[in-house]
């Protein structure tokens, strides 16, 4: 696998919090040779079990959200489209930005702000709303009333591309990178016998409220579950608790009480034997991931939680490391091998 290629091409697509159809078909694609069986179920979510044939054998789930932040238009004026955003749609770092509506065919716009030179001085401190900011695509009211109808959603459009060594940024790394991640695991156990049937969920909706990983791990009953995740990296004007993880020192172990322990133990110890780069987060309350629904789900499910390291989420450019990206593969990989006997209570 070509992972940057792979990762490129899924980044791209439009597929904000609700209208996944195109990334949900393409991931569909990504995931057949490696399952038995995969399915797209009611709520849009990807689903895919790779049987490993014995009997009563306990089921591994490994999760990542395909979703990504968008906008949804709620009214035109004087050309311009109004939005709200799906999902944590950033009004400071979004103005002026390049966009494209999912008309059809799709439309490209630009998020209007006024230049500073005929700001005043008292406005240039003030952080925007999104409700204050409108989409402008280049026609008169009648005929953005024509193109352009309530309801109507879309995406950044921006591309993907690499920086500095081993680097790439773009938009939707949170979380289609995290499913790279899984797949790249799937081609490491290619050829690996496993004691456990092993599914993966490609869940939908996560920015607009865990959704997909609501349902998808409800209707799967997994005995234990590995959720693939951004997790904030740390920038120079960060504070050290708010985004502690560095890019490059390889992949997150979450810590907590929304995180299994015995499974959580054995992932760590899996990384000292492999010799896979690893940090370290600690959450004392909810992750704010998908295995916040996960681990509750039916009689509950033994959770654990992995970290791609990255920066400016909720950005049109979420940077990540390519090998960060491979180590959390290998480590998924190792776990998958590992997993045979009951691990124990939460």
């Amino acid at each position: 696998m070509e992972i940057y290629e792979v990762l490129k091409e899924l980044c791209e697509l439009p597929g904000p919090a609700g209208f996944e159809e195109q990334v949900t078909a393409h991931v569909k694609t990504l995931l057949d040779p490696y399952m038995d069986e995969t399915w797209i179920d009611v709520l849009g979510n990807v689903i895919g079990v790779r049987r490993c044939g014995k009997e009563n054998a306990r089921k591994l789930l490994f999760d990542a959200h395909i979703d990504e932040i968008g906008f949804i238009v709620t009214g035109v004026e004087e050309g311009f489209l109004r939005f709200s955003g799906l999902g944590g749609f950033d009004a400071r770092v979004i103005t002026a930005s390049g966009v494209q509506i999912q008309t059809e065919p799709p439309i490209y716009g630009v998020i209007s702000v006024l230049p500073p030179h005929i700001l005043k001085p008292e406005d240039t401190e003030k952080n925007f709303k999104i409700e204050d900011l409108l989409i402008d695509i280049g026609q008169t009211q009648d005929e953005a009333v024509k193109l352009v109808t309530p309801g109507t959603h879309g995406v950044a459009a921006y591309g993907v591309r690499r920086i500095g060594e081993g680097l790439v940024c773009g938009k939707a790394m949170d979380d289609r990178a995290g499913f790279v991640a899984i797949l790249r695991a799937l081609e490491l156990l290619k050829d690996t016998k496993l004691d456990v049937d092993l599914y993966v969920l490609a869940s939908v909706q996560e920015e607009v409220g865990v959704r997909g990983a609501t349902t998808g791990s409800y209707a799967i009953e997994p005995d234990y579950c590995i959720v693939v995740e951004g997790d904030h990296a740390k920038t120079p004007d960060s504070k050290q608790s708010e985004a502690s993880m560095v890019i490059g020192d390889g992949v997150v172990i979450a810590r907590g009480p929304n995180m299994n322990p015995a499974l959580t133990e054995m992932i760590i110890g899996l990384a000292k034997d492999n010799d896979i780069k690893y940090q370290i987060n600690v959450y004392p309350r909810m992750s704010g991931t998908n295995a916040r629904a996960i681990q509750i789900s039916r009689e509950g499910v033994a959770t654990a939680l992995l970290g791609l390291p990255l920066k400016y989420m909720h950005s049109v450019n979420e940077l990540i490391s390519l090998e960060d990206l491979e180590k959390t593969a290998q480590l998924l990989s190792a776990a998958a091998k590992a997993i045979k006997e009951d691990l124990g209570s939460c």
